[in-house]
């Protein structure tokens, strides 16, 4: 289905997210973020002159984009950076050196645990949460949950004689830890400091924002102006990390997020690819289903048809709601990965607001198919309609539009192009060497082609056999007539139309029954009928050139003794033209690679014989 980047500019949603653009061969050139997606995306496409050099040479090279909405800029900033890694766009800056994004690392594994700035994410059984998108708000957040959570902020070996020695430090003096070095706590109730930080930096704020909340009311209360505001600027700080990057979430695993989004006429899949707990890309499937089917019944079939054929299978599946056989699913796909594959429905934390975001992405891209699907259906099978009405016919499912193209009668040729139920199918297109004709007649080249087209059919050829519901002739009254002779000639009934163009040869009308019915120009049936009569040209125009492009190859080179096609292209690449060749010496076209002293000559003699000049029309008088 075509992308008209025209229409797909006035979809775009006012969120956050990063954008996608494609070229033609669908490689991504360039992956971007924008605070508001409309407003950035459409700047591309406006005439301005600020666009820098780049940006100037990217946009007439995208032939479509796409975008992934998120909830915040900071989620469409680690999810850019993912991108960028992932696909290496061309037009986009691109760092040597992969700098990574920082890390918390609770150290589980310890007896009583620590919070660690870390630079990058180990394989190891410490607890990773991140990555943050600058050092400052990490070390921030470890330190307010540190006061908050009273957690050890030394590197001492706990438990060991040495520690107990030293006595407690100066954070057990204002209450920022209560010195498990000393064995002032135990690990069970440390252990629930910990999880309570662990909840924290899952995501759970509530606790701790409602805990520091009361403290803030008090101490202002209490006049305790100071601690107040000491209060609230932790507060403020767990509002701005409530921004939790879901574009990468802890663990480092490899896994799938599956989200549907249903319609009333059927579904989109979007999974979400994480790579080392890193959102990299993502896809999307329309899926057909029955509107009394159960929304399980969906996702399962869904995941058995994808992951039948996907070449890689993670070992987590996290989806937006429960498959029907959930046990047989994992067991299935634990036998193809060859490994334990788990599907899991999160119900908090950073998977559960993963499956949002492609929940609403899903949504999002429902909403879009349904209004292509509906806009193509006019532009198709709405157009069809149209021109069946206005030309009051049984049907007009099948459409065949002829046109001549030549110069001067040089090399004419017909094409045939079909269309059915709105839509060119190419397979059946047809094209025509006029062969009887001498001189520049359009009349003439068209009886040969259309009798040549319907002959064909009566005969049974199997190319020919299928006739069309309507043929539409790119001309008026002269084209039709001369197609309505030829039909009654073999016997055939078929109804004709006219394509009738205005003197600036734009589409004007339709010819029909010996009058010119009016159409709106504005219709879908008009914008069909133009469509057909320019595929029609064009078709006729390529093959035409293709044909007099090969006769002048042949006519000044082909020729030549000792000169074969690899030589013809050095010669054709090594020099502009056929002057060019002419007035090069013997030693100038020795110099060509694959040109030989014997070759040289042969070519200096083609062109320098005057009785070859004289025949083959190549000397031009003074």
């Amino acid at each position: 289905m075509a992308f008209v980047i025209e229409e797909e500019l006035k979809k775009l949603p006012d969120s956050p997210g990063v954008y996608i653009m494609h070229d033609a061969g669908d490689d991504i050139i360039y992956v971007g973020k924008a605070v508001v997606l409309k407003n950035r995306v459409r700047q591309y496409f406006q005439s301005s002159r600020n666009k820098s050099p780049k940006i100037q040479k990217m946009v007439p090279k995208i032939a479509r984009f796409e975008y992934i909405v998120t909830d915040s800029e900071m989620e469409a900033l680690v999810l850019e950076c993912n991108l960028i890694k992932q696909y290496r766009p061309k037009y986009n800056t691109l760092l040597k050196d992969d700098k990574a994004y920082p890390y918390i690392r609770v150290t589980v594994e310890e007896p009583f645990p620590r919070l660690v700035y870390s630079h990058r994410m180990k394989k190891d059984k410490s607890r990773y949460f991140g990555p943050y998108t600058a050092a400052a708000a990490v070390k921030e957040t470890i330190d307010l949950v540190r006061k908050v959570c009273c957690i050890r902020n030394c590197s001492k070996k706990i438990p060991s004689a040495a520690a107990q020695a030293d006595g407690p430090c100066l954070y057990y003096h204002i209450h920022q830890c209560q010195a498990p070095c000393i064995g002032k706590i135990t690990p069970e109730e440390y252990a629930l400091q910990v999880n309570r930080a662990l909840s924290f930096l899952g995501g759970d704020y509530r606790e701790i924002t409602a805990d520091l909340t009361a403290k803030m009311k008090k101490a202002s209360a209490d006049l305790l102006f100071e601690e107040a505001a000491l209060y609230r600027d932790q507060i403020e700080s767990i509002n701005r990390l409530k921004q939790s990057q879901k574009a990468s979430f802890t663990g480092g695993d490899d896994s799938d997020i599956v989200a549907l989004a249903r319609g009333e006429e059927g579904a989109i899949a979007q999974v979400f690819f994480v790579r080392e707990g890193k959102l990299i890309g993502r896809e999307h499937y329309y899926l057909k289903s029955d509107p009394d089917e159960e929304r399980s019944e969906i996702m399962a079939g869904f995941l058995k048809q994808y992951y039948s054929e996907t070449p890689f299978i993670p070992g987590k599946l996290i989806l937006s709601e429960e498959s029907a056989d959930m046990d047989l699913l994992e067991s299935w796909l634990t036998e193809k990965r060859g490994g334990r594959v788990t599907l899991t429905v999160p119900r908090r934390g950073a998977k559960e607001k993963l499956v949002e975001l492609a929940v609403h992405n899903a949504e999002i891209l429902l909403e879009q198919d349904v209004t292509r699907l509906k806009n193509e259906e006019s532009r198709t099978k709405g157009a069809v309609e149209e021109i069946r009405s206005l030309l009051e016919l049984p049907c007009a499912d099948r459409m065949e539009a002829f046109d001549i193209s030549n110069i001067s009668g040089f090399q004419a040729v017909g094409s045939m192009v079909v269309y059915e139920k709105g839509k060119p199918k190419r397979k059946d297109y047809r094209k025509f060497r006029i062969k009887a004709v001498e001189g520049p007649n359009d009349y003439a080249s068209m009886e040969e082609v259309l009798t040549r087209r319907f002959a064909r059919a009566k005969a049974g050829d199997v190319k020919f056999d299928v006739l069309p519901d309507l043929l539409l002739m790119d001309g008026g009254k002269g084209q039709v007539n001369i197609c309505l002779e030829i039909l009654d000639r073999l016997g055939l009934t078929i109804p004709v139309a006219g394509m009738v163009k205005d003197d600036k040869h734009r589409t004007r009308g339709i010819y029909f029954n010996n009058v010119e019915l009016p159409i709106d120009r504005d219709s879908e049936g008009f914008k069909l009928i133009t469509r057909i009569q320019d595929e029609a040209h064009r078709f006729a125009i390529t093959y035409h050139r293709l044909l007099r492009g090969k006769n002048q190859v042949h006519s000044i080179l082909d020729d030549i003794p000792n000169i074969g096609p690899a030589r013809r292209r050095e010669l054709m690449k090594r020099f502009e033209n056929q002057e060019a060749v002419r007035a090069a010496s013997v030693e100038e076209l020795a110099a060509i690679p694959s040109m030989d002293l014997r070759s040289a000559r042969s070519v200096w003699e083609f062109f320098h014989n005057s009785e070859q000049e004289k025949d083959d029309g190549l000397h031009q008088d003074e």
